[in-house]
């Protein structure tokens, strides 16, 4: 057993070692904006004591000396005018073939450029104005116009903006704002196919130019013909509210079935002071359980979910600088009822854990929440926007369930920024129930990202991505659904048996991700490797058990210029092992490459630390 887990900690950090050895330097932000930060902060112990546990350093990434000329002409045409009152937003978008933001000269010259921009239905301009976070008649602010662009470019039917002011002849006092806006054709049909299924998925991004969304998803099972259904459709602004709605209706293949509808404002933006939300579930499944004996018995489960939460962000410093302004102290507080219509037999859960409960949480923190762009992280040679910053949270609160209340209490501490040798970030996370002063199903969670700056090799560019994930759970209630299950959510696709289990588990994904010059009629090639590797333990062992869990991919991520946020897939996976099916396993487009997602430092609704 030691070996096997010293064998997988070298070669953990024989990976970063090995990303650490690829490396580019990178600076820091303006002296000058930190100078004035710093001279603020020694007013007082507090403000002192905040300012060294928040502040750091931006990296400034190397960019092409075009990009610098313009970003530097737009910067110092902010600095000129901030402050100014906007006489008029000019608003233009256009089609996704053959325009580009940055230069007025370019124009769709080939046929099938122009055939997809009649196909194509543009953006509409009040849906433009409606992401906007400034107004007509307003004074002009640098921070709120690029907090505008950012929040633009991440909308999955835009695949570049800018915005700029324009000044005006023989006026002091006004300016114009342009705002332009190149489209990404938003009618996308995907699908995958492996050895056991085949899945069709048609999404619309940009209903009829509203920004609304909508979602088809067809899977098939071809052993037994069984098939499922998965249909949503989202709102993703009302009236410049950055209130999000979304419907959905979920089928799978063994027949259960949930619909939900949720509304929702988060803390969009490090600038947004009040948020909240709603959620309504009705999910009908059927779930095997073992009885005391270990024979396992289908069970129907039926369940009503409500979900409510409210909350604030208080600015802390009156300064106008991007620190300042991006740091807050925010509260958020939630209910949630969870209603069981049916549940098991006593006999597969003598300890109630299947049963209604009412949770009252709430959460007070400090966070930091900034962003800086970089491309070829998870698109093709688009900016990409890369939040960073830190997080000190506790959550505290109930739940009445089975006749019985308990107290909750939690804590978070989150961090991420660039550093000479790449991208990290780290999160902590630890809470736990207690019933007359025992605590119970406490879960520490502990998760990091990190990747590489950007790479070359030869006329490629290269990226490591390491992820690692440690999740630990005690005093955990004695039933097989309350055990850590490495699967295809949850750690490593294709372990999806519940008899591989624990109750606690330390996995880690390797990923190294190359990006092809050139393309093929708009299409860019990313091959990649992946190598996913997991411990499980249980109350047994006083760490982790000695089975390595592994798997191998290789595969590319193929995307198009005019696509943006979809990219087609193939991959095929080596398993040295699964247990319960075999070994030497081999399957095609079991591999997903969308688990490296980054924290974004926010906090929200306030939920009992993730057991999974």
């Amino acid at each position: 057993m030691k070996f096997k887990f010293l064998y997988f900690i070298f070669i953990f950090f024989l990976a970063c070692q090995l990303s650490h050895a690829q490396i580019k330097n990178s600076g820091n932000d303006s002296v000058k904006v930190y100078k004035k930060i710093e001279d603020y902060s020694k007013k007082s112990k507090f403000k002192k004591f905040i300012y060294r546990l928040l502040f750091k350093s931006q990296r400034s990434e190397t960019k092409s000396q075009k990009n610098v000329r313009r970003e530097f002409f737009i910067k110092k045409s902010f600095d000129r005018n901030e402050g100014k009152i906007i006489r008029e937003i000019r608003i233009e978008t256009l089609d996704p073939f053959g325009y580009s933001v940055d230069n007025y000269k370019d124009e769709p010259d080939k046929g099938f450029e122009k055939f997809g921009n009649r196909l194509h239905i543009k953006t509409k301009n009040w849906t433009i104005r409606n992401l906007l976070l400034f107004k007509k008649n307003e004074p002009l602010d640098s921070l709120v116009a690029k907090e505008s662009e950012r929040l633009i470019r991440r909308q999955r039917y835009v695949r570049s903006v800018i915005i700029k002011p324009v000044e005006i002849p023989g006026s002091n006092d006004s300016i114009d704002v342009s705002v332009r806006v190149l489209d990404s054709w938003s009618l996308i049909p995907t699908g995958a196919v492996s050895d056991s299924k085949g899945n069709f998925d048609l999404i619309e991004r940009n209903f009829f130019g509203l920004g609304h969304e909508i979602e088809n998803d067809f899977i098939r099972r071809f052993n037994d013909g069984k098939k499922g259904y998965n249909a949503s459709y989202t709102i993703n602004n009302i009236k410049n509210t950055y209130i999000k709605t979304t419907f959905a209706y979920d089928k799978d293949l063994n027949d259960n079935i949930k619909r939900s509808a949720r509304i929702e404002r988060q803390f969009f933006s490090p600038l947004t002071r009040l948020a909240g939300g709603a959620y309504f579930e009705n999910r009908f499944r059927v779930d095997s359980l073992p009885d005391n004996a270990g024979v396992f018995a289908k069970q129907d489960f039926k369940t009503e979910t409500q979900q409510y939460w409210l909350g604030h962000s208080f600015k802390i410093f009156k300064g106008r600088s991007e620190d300042f302004r991006s740091t807050n102290l925010v509260t958020t507080f939630g209910y949630k009822n969870v209603a069981y219509i049916l549940n098991p037999s006593i006999v597969y859960d003598p300890s109630r854990y299947f049963s209604s409960e009412k949770l009252y949480l709430a959460t007070i923190g400090l966070n930091t929440r900034k962003f800086t762009e970089d491309k070829y992280l998870f698109n093709f040679g688009i900016i990409e926007d890369v939040p960073y910053g830190q997080v000190y949270s506790i959550t505290g609160g109930f739940q009445d369930k089975n006749n019985l209340r308990r107290t909750y209490f939690g804590g978070r501490f989150s961090y991420g920024t660039y550093f000479p040798v790449g991208y990290g970030s780290i999160n902590i996370e630890l809470g736990s129930f207690f019933d007359t002063g025992n605590s119970q199903e406490t879960t520490l969670r502990i998760e990091a990202n990190y990747f590489t700056n950007l790479l070359s090799i030869g006329s490629w560019r290269v990226r490591q991505f390491i992820k690692p994930t440690f999740v630990m759970g005690t005093h955990r209630v004695p039933i097989i659904s309350d055990r850590l299950i490495i699967s295809d959510q949850n750690g490593i696709s294709g372990f999806n048996n519940p008899l591989i289990n624990g109750t606690k588990k330390l996995f880690t994904t390797f990923q190294t991700q190359t990006y092809v010059p050139g393309n093929w009629h708009g299409f860019h090639f990313s091959p990649f490797f992946n190598m996913t590797l997991g411990l499980l333990g249980n109350e047994t062992n006083k760490f982790l058990n000695d089975k390595v869990y592994s798997v191998f991919s290789i595969g590319a991520l193929i995307n198009n210029d005019y696509l943006v946020f979809n990219s087609f897939q193939v991959s095929f996976s080596f398993y040295p092992s699964i247990p319960y099916q075999g070994t030497n396993v081999i399957k095609t487009n079991s591999f997903k490459n969308n688990d490296l997602s980054l924290p974004d430092f926010q906090i929200g609704e306030p939920t009992i630390v993730p057991y999974n």
